[in-house]
This record gives structure tokens, sequence and C-alpha cells, in this order.
């Protein structure tokens, strides 16, 4: 089963890129030969028979995930001897070195970062208080030097046997984790089982990543679910992949095997600065910066209702079409996600049309204003594509508290201090043009393409407002001339200028140079309190 799911995966042009340093290999053979070498020495986790059955269900070891990770031969392992000091239950019999988890430091593409891979070979991964000492050594290590860390998840829970001693581990990861946030970005790849407490912890962090069909998280499992609620739900139906990337928004992305998260992993780590002190790293860029993209031109349909494609806007403007996408099945109204312009990463936040019209919701402000924080927090400037004709309307949406979750992405631009860029494509009407990171919120550049229409709303609606119960056509033909362009915007200076679409990139990426020297710094406090 790993033989075959890895020479498939290892078939695309994208795996073997990612992988372009290393000798090719067949991993099962490699790695079974690895094992028994291991296993001479008392330190191959739960034993060639639990690998295997690893195997069998498509997964992957710990240290199997951690080799395809790193760069070759540049993982070195901490604690490897290390064992749980429980005496109830008959643990004073069962002593694995590891005790349960593989940790240590690594790179990719050169540059560094440490890691942690929980074993389920071993007591079923479960977390102990000595597994507890590992992963906070890494997460300590980690701040101290100033490097991300990525954990991989794969553990029934809790070590029943160390009672209270393993919730208090939990305890201890979790106050880590916040002390890094902000710090250095925190990857959770969810790669097996995650219950209880340990969903936690990568909720804590910036990104989680999941394995469909091998893989789930949730508070409490589907025999409990059933006890308390009488419902019957399966294990993914309550916490698998598809359950947190379309609903709950828990998962930031979802991948088909071990393989594909692990390349997907080295892929986003590019994107990354290593701490919040740093810029993410620059590529040597071969797409021209000043590309024409004629087709921009005629995007934007004639009639303004007609919805339209914005990822197909972003690739034509961003370095090679390379976009990598942050939760694309969940509040599919506003997209998000990581590029580059001329090789510096950049966050990219646009309203898509193709969904919901482009409005703002509880979901989508969600989504984005997480997004914008933590680009901000690491020093990756943001690119706003507008077209937003409002927030969306209705007595769901507003018992459900979409003031307070709308003021959330409002909060996020507000507080941004990295270089805003902002396009207004089409529709920027009432308050969710304010929102999408306006000049009125230290936009540093804001740009509109010629089919912009800025304004409190559109003309017929504004129209039977202001002009009640009379003949209102005339006076919809005149909101039209007046409002459905924006040169109004442009005469009060909340446009920059009034840029034709096809030059979007080049415009960008020269004010994306002369930002690179901002400063703007927010007032001195204890902390903020957004509206959470």
């Amino acid at each position: 089963m790993l033989a075959s799911v890895a020479r498939v995966a290892l078939k695309t042009p994208a795996v073997a890129r990612a992988l372009s340093t290393r000798t090719p290999f067949d991993i099962r053979e490699a790695f079974t030969n690895k094992l028994a070498d291991l296993e001479a020495q008392a330190l191959v986790g739960g034993g060639l028979v639990r690998v295997e059955k690893q195997h069998l269900k498509g997964k992957l070891s710990a240290r199997e995930r951690i080799d395809l990770l790193c760069d070759n031969d540049t993982f070195r392992e901490f604690d490897m001897l290390k064992q749980h000091r429980c005496t109830e239950f008959g643990m004073d019999d069962l002593h694995i070195p590891g005790d349960g988890v593989v940790t240590g430091q690594g790179t990719i593409n050169g540059r560094p970062f440490l890691t942690f891979a929980q074993d389920f070979t071993v007591f079923g991964g479960s977390l102990s208080e000595t597994q507890s000492e590992k992963i906070c050594k890494v997460l300590e290590k980690a701040l101290l030097i100033g490097v991300p860390v990525i954990g991989m998840n794969d553990s029934g829970g809790a070590r029943i046997q160390e009672g209270v001693g393993s919730l208090a581990g939990y305890g201890s990861i979790f106050q880590r984790n916040v002390m890094a946030s902000g710090y250095i970005p925190q990857i959770t790849l969810i790669m097996g089982p995650s219950a209880g407490g340990a969903v936690y912890s990568p909720a804590l962090g910036d990104w989680i990543f999941m394995v469909r069909d091998t893989s789930y998280m949730y508070i409490t499992g589907p025999d409990v679910v059933k006890t308390v609620m009488n419902e019957e739900v399966s294990h993914e139906e309550l916490g698998g992949a598809s359950a947190h990337c379309f609903k709950s928004g828990v998962v930031h992305n979802a991948f088909d095997n071990d393989v594909e998260i692990l390349r997907a992993t080295r892929e986003f780590f590019d994107f990354l600065p290593l701490n919040c002190m740093e810029k993410p790293p620059q590529r040597v860029c071969t797409d021209p910066i000043d590309r024409y993209e004629e087709a921009l031109n005629d995007v934007i349909p004639t009639d303004p209702n007609m919805p339209y494609d914005i990822k197909g806007v972003i690739n034509k403007v961003v370095d090679h079409a390379d976009f990598f996408e942050i939760m694309p099945d969940y509040a599919k109204n506003i997209v998000v996600g990581f590029s580059r312009l001329n090789g510096r990463t950049v966050g990219i936040v646009a309203n898509q049309p193709q969904e919901l019209a482009g409005c703002l919701d509880i979901n989508a402000s969600w989504k984005g204003a997480r997004f914008v924080r933590f680009c901000d927090a690491f020093n990756i400037p943001l690119v706003t594509f507008v077209d937003v004709p409002g927030f969306l309307p209705g007595t769901d949406q507003e018992h459900q508290g979409i003031i307070r979750h709308g003021a959330k992405l409002l909060y996020a631009y507000c507080e941004v201090t990295v270089p805003k860029l902002a396009v207004v494509t089409r529709k920027a009407y009432g308050g969710a043009y304010c929102v999408m990171s306006s000049k009125h919120l230290r936009g540093d550049v804001n740009y509109a393409w010629p089919s912009a229409e800025i304004a409190v709303m559109g003309a017929k609606g504004a129209c039977e407002i202001i002009f009640r119960g009379a003949d209102i056509e005339a006076a919809i033909d005149e909101y039209t001339d007046k409002f459905s362009n924006p040169t109004q915007a442009a005469a009060r200076g909340f446009v920059d200028d009034i840029i034709e679409p096809a030059t979007t990139r080049q415009r960008l990426i020269e004010d994306l140079e002369f930002l690179q020297r901002k400063n703007l710094q927010n007032p001195k406090k204890k902390h903020d309190n957004c509206p959470l």
C-alpha cells in the first residue's frame, strides 16, 4: 500500500520538483531496511509489525514522514532514548525509547525549522507527561532561536494510565503555543486521529493541514456522541477533512495522502519568514515585471450582475500564476492565499463574485480577518482585490452576529502595519467598501479599474430610496452615470489612480518595491481587544 501510494505521488511533476534534491529510492524498501537496523537498537518505535499496519492504512510512519519533510540527511533527532516514568497499570514493564513522539530539527530548501511527529505505533501515539516534555522542548527551542515549528499529529489522545499527568502535559503545550503565537509560524499536519485535548494545540497555532480519509479531529468521538446525544455519526462525518474544510473551517487545506501533504507543506513553508523579526524569503523571478495582460481588460462582464472568477484575475497578476490558496472549500465568497510579485511573498485577499455575488458574510469575515492578521504578524504585504456589493443581508446573519464578525475583518485591516495595496475591480458598496482595505483604513495604494463602482449601494436600490413612489427610471440613469465609475472617488483622493487592468501587475510590483521601507507603528499597549 505505502509503496503504491508513494509511486503514484512521485509521478506528479510537483512532487518530483519538491523532492528533486533526493536520490530516487523505493520508499518502502529503504525504510524497511532502516527500521530493521533501528529495531536491533530498540529504537524502532512500536516495531515492524505495527509500522506495517500503518502502511496498510495508507499511512507513513513518524520517521518516514520526517524524512520526506526535511531536506535529505538534515534531520537531527532530540531525546531519542527518553522514556515514560509511569508505573501504574503495568506500564513499568512497557518502556519504548522515544515514548511515542519523534522530535528534532531539520531544513526545508536550506531553511531551518523544528518538528515533532507523533508515533502511532507506540501506545497509539497517546500523550504522556514525557511526550509533552519532548514537544515542549521543541517549542521552547523554536522560540529561543526563532524558527517555525511543524507538528505532525497522529495520536489516540491522552494516555489514560497517567491520569492528570497527561492532562498537565497538554496544558504545558498549550501555554507554549500561545507564547509562540505571532512570533514564529506554527503549522500542524493532522495525519491520523487527533481527539480530545489534542485538538487544541493545532487550534492555537496558525495553520492546520489534514489528510483525507485517514485522519480526523474532534473533541469527543462517535461513541460519546451516541451515548450523550443519541446520535449516530461516523469518524469521517464528525471530524474528517470534509467536515472541517467545508463546514467548520477548522482546517485550512486537505490533501489526498501523506506524501502530498508533506510536499505541499514544503511548498507552503517557502512563503513564510522564519519569525516575526524577519521578512519572507525572496525568490529570483523570471516572470517579466511589465508583463501586459490584455485579457484583464475584458475580464469584467458588461452586465454588472454577471459573475466572473476572481482567481483568474489573481493568476494573471502574480508570478507564474502560482497561487497557494488557503481554505479553498470554506466561505468561498472570499479568496485568500499566498503568492509572489517579482519574487516577494504577498498575501492575497479577494472577493469572489461567483459565490454570493462576493458579499461578505460571517464566515468570510472571520476567514479574511484571520488571514490578514497572520500576514501582518509576519511582515507579509497584503494585496486586496475588491468586488463587494455589501454585507450579506438577512435575519440569519444578523441574529448570528454579522455585526460582531464583520467587525473582525474591519479591525484586522485597521491594525495592519505592513504595506497594503488594493484594486477595486468592480463593485465597492457601502460599509463593505470601507472594510476591504480602503484608503480610510490607512491603505497605502488604492487603484480602481475603469469598471469600478464606488457608492453607498447599487443604482436601483439607491433611487428607490431617494425617489420613493416616483418614476425612477431617469433617476437610475443619472445615478449610474455618476457612480458606476470611479471618477468621484478619484477626485476625492480615495483611489490613487484609475488604471488600465492590463497594467495591474506592473503597478503593484513597482508600489510594493517602493513600500519596502514602510515603517508604521501602532500605539504602544499591553494588547488589543479585538472583537473575538
